[in-house]
């Protein structure tokens, strides 16, 4: 089968779209997914900074979103042909992680997502010239025309919904969403701040609002904490003196959660500071140097945890989220600006630059 995908073929080089061949059918609990738009996350482009970790030439994208036109049948074949699907992170099923409705720990998390695959999977997507492209990117290698999947990696949604803007909710606003959601377990006026106001932190901001809690959006641009201010945050600017003081005026004593989507080490001191007694911070972006602590910041019952794929099982809590869009309570569409496949460099260039929050990217049919 051969179909158009956008291929990175080193840490230097632009993606370019070619033609690529499947050369495989589903197989037991597989299922193929025509790609009717694919968001694009921080992950897939921190693959340039990945110092050859991640396997490359690969075709990357794992926010993807489509219609089921192939199964493979088998025992995890709980989706159908017609069925508009998101498509989720990949994991075994079986661990003890997962077996305890944990898949974003799954023992196997890394290598089936992140460092090339299932071992079956090699050289199943080839180029033009043969030459074999990485296995399934977080099991799904998505910026293209088709991907070829895990069924458990896949939940149906409403075929009412616009499913070319769906696939961010696999990811990034799954990551989000999730640690208001299910870390957090946020309620009605609770006080909780969000470090970054991107893609995964207005995510949170959206959660927050819907959970009825007391929010403080904290970023160094003010389009993005004007953005959280109309999903309900109360904005404050990075630079402001004395910030955990700040935060703890704003709301009466300090904030129960705090999640940092920055890495960035002086606001991660901020946000401990910026907590009540017992209160939690969650950090959710990966950190790539040593975290200095300061003394006193994990005082008083305070602690500090990493958040992976907001702690989400995607069957629980995608249909959760697409419930509170439908009632106007997680607008995450208004993040959202497309772009087709063809011009994937452009949406890296502007989501690099800051001038747009979720990139996804539209296939083109009938462009060959």
């Amino acid at each position: 089968m051969r179909f158009q995908a956008a291929v990175l073929r080193s840490c230097e080089d632009p993606f370019t779209v070619e033609e690529v061949t499947l050369r495989t059918e589903p197989a037991d609990g597989e299922i193929l997914v025509e790609i009717a738009g694919c968001g694009m996350c921080r992950t897939d482009l921190a693959v340039r900074r990945s110092a050859g970790r991640s396997p490359l030439p690969a075709v990357l994208g794992h926010e993807g979103a489509g219609v089921v036109v192939k199964t493979g049948g088998g025992p995890d074949a709980a989706v159908g042909v017609g069925d508009h699907v998101v498509l989720s992170f990949d994991s075994c099923g079986y661990c003890r992680t997962c077996r305890g409705a944990a898949p974003a720990y799954c023992d196997s998390f890394a290598s089936l997502n992140l460092f090339g695959g299932r071992k079956e999977d090699a050289a199943r997507l080839t180029d033009a010239t043969g030459g074999a492209l990485a296995p399934r990117w977080f099991g799904q290698s998505s910026f293209a025309e088709y991907a070829l999947v895990p069924a458990r990696n896949a939940v149906r949604v409403d075929p009412a919904l616009p499913v070319e803007l769906l696939g961010p909710l696999g990811c990034g606003f799954l990551t989000g969403a999730g640690a208001v959601l299910n870390t957090f377990g946020a309620g009605p006026g609770e006080p909780l701040a969000v470090f970054g106001a991107g893609a995964v932190g207005l995510a949170a901001v959206m959660a927050a609002t819907a959970a009825g809690a007391v929010t403080v959006a904290v970023d160094r641009h003010p389009g993005r904490l004007a953005l959280a201010e109309r999903f309900g945050a109360i904005p404050l600017p990075a630079a402001t003196a004395g910030l955990p003081e700040q935060i703890r005026r704003l709301t009466e004593g300090g904030v129960q959660y705090a999640l940092d989507t920055t890495a960035s080490s002086p606001l991660i001191n901020d946000a401990l500071r910026a907590l009540r007694p017992t209160g939690s911070l969650g950090l959710v972006a990966r950190l790539h140097t040593a975290l200095p602590l300061d003394p006193g910041t994990l005082d008083r019952g305070r602690s500090i945890r990493h958040i992976c794929e907001g702690d989400a099982v995607p069957g629980l809590l995608i249909p959760r989220l697409t419930g509170l869009w439908q009632a106007g309570r997680f607008p995450f569409d208004q993040l959202i600006r497309t772009y087709p496949l063809a011009d994937i460099n452009e949406a890296e260039r502007d989501c690099g630059a800051g001038r747009v929050v979720k990139p996804v990217l539209l296939p083109e049919r009938g462009s060959r």
